[in-house]
């Protein structure tokens, strides 16, 4: 078994959410019933009686069941108390907590959960320990987003490892990013914190111009010029020129390995799923163009190679080599490399659109984030 380090383990950012639904009846029940009881009792001095008494208002509201209705309401408050809806050591609660429950919307809930967040949040905090001196921790991350453009999951889990006040400029950098994953990899903190690393993503979803595109936090204006309305585009795309589309790649493909049943032009195999892939993503195609069904514009891919080639984990070279993306394991390279582009597949129309796929599309979703 590794050897883990108590220090470091203490150090991570301790978000575990009792909701991940921030507009769903028990978080506003528990919310409420904490703002009420701040407002009949007032802000006094701490003690341990205070807080019994609040876990019991909550448990009766939300009707937790279970062996453990004590840690489940310990487990609810202490989230309000990390999100910056209530300060820490029963110091009651900040003033927009009120507005997030009276809010009318769900989109209005959102607004003034970002500007909570922003302000008040800090993981370390909980409900029977004075304030923290770890604070701005989304700053930090903000800072840090800014700094590299996008955040994988790899960064994320090096953020959560950080002790922000290490870091007096205010971010981290790629290199930086890197170290601190490894450390968390070496204390095998992924498989013990994974939830805590899905509710914070999830909380970082709810936050206004942030997005999460394919497992990538982006600023949203980022993410808009980035991806523009793909699935708008998708959406209205023509269902029989499409199939038309992929029936010339199977007439290809088939005549290509000189097969009855059409085969996936990288590993030659009949998959019973097969996907005509656009090598010019259809998104980015002008609207009545000929780029959208042309049969140049387009590789017959099993779904795993599709999904890599769409995402931009892979693309290829002039000569069909199939070029890796950073971000995939070095196993996932070396049989990567075990497959190519038959040169009598690559006629020049298709080279071109390849080039468009090398300078556009390729790590394009994530050529920002933490390299390894």
């Amino acid at each position: 078994m590794k050897n883990r380090v108590n220090q470091i383990y203490e150090e991570y950012w301790k978000y575990t959410a009792a909701w991940t639904d921030l507009n769903g009846k028990k978080f506003l029940t528990c919310l409420r019933t904490c703002l009420d009881y701040f407002d009949e009792n007032g802000i006094k001095n701490y003690q341990d009686d205070d807080y019994k008494k609040l876990q019991d208002l909550v448990i009766n509201a939300i009707g937790f069941k279970g062996d453990s209705p004590d840690a489940s309401s310990r487990k609810g408050i202490n989230q309000l108390v990390k999100l910056g809806f209530l300060k820490p050591n029963m110091q009651g609660y900040n003033a927009e907590a009120k507005s997030y429950i009276e809010a009318k919307t769900d989109r209005r809930r959102s607004n003034i959960l970002s500007k909570i967040v922003y302000s008040y949040s800090n993981f370390q905090n909980s409900i029977s320990e004075p304030e923290s001196h770890s604070t701005k921790q989304i700053q930090f991350l903000l800072k840090t987003l800014e700094e590299v453009g996008a955040l994988d999951k790899r960064a994320l889990i090096a953020i959560m490892n950080a002790d922000i006040n290490k870091y007096k400029k205010g971010f981290l950098n790629k290199e930086e990013l890197d170290r601190l994953y490894k450390n968390a990899t070496d204390i095998d903190f992924i498989d013990r914190k994974y939830n805590q690393i899905e509710h914070f993503l999830n909380l970082l979803g709810r936050l206004d111009d942030l997005c999460i595109h394919d497992g990538m936090i982006y600023f949203k204006t980022d993410a808009d010029r980035l991806f523009g309305d793909e699935k708008q585009k998708k959406a209205v795309r023509d269902p029989y020129l499409q199939r038309v589309y992929k029936s010339e790649l199977e007439e290809e493909s088939c005549s290509y390995y000189k097969c009855k049943t059409p085969k996936c032009m990288l590993d030659g195999l009949a998959h019973p799923v097969l996907i005509a892939s656009h090598i010019k993503p259809y998104s980015h195609c002008t609207d009545g163009s000929t780029d959208q069904f042309d049969l140049n514009n387009g590789l017959l891919l099993n779904k795993a190679f599709d999904s890599l080639f769409d995402l931009g984990y892979i693309t290829f070279s002039d000569d069909g080599t199939i070029m890796p993306s950073y971000a995939l394991d070095d196993d996932m390279k070396k049989y990567l490399s075990n497959f190519v582009l038959d040169k009598k597949l690559l006629n020049p129309k298709r080279i071109e659109y390849l080039k468009y796929h090398r300078d556009n599309v390729f790590e394009k979703r994530f050529s920002t984030s933490s390299k390894r």
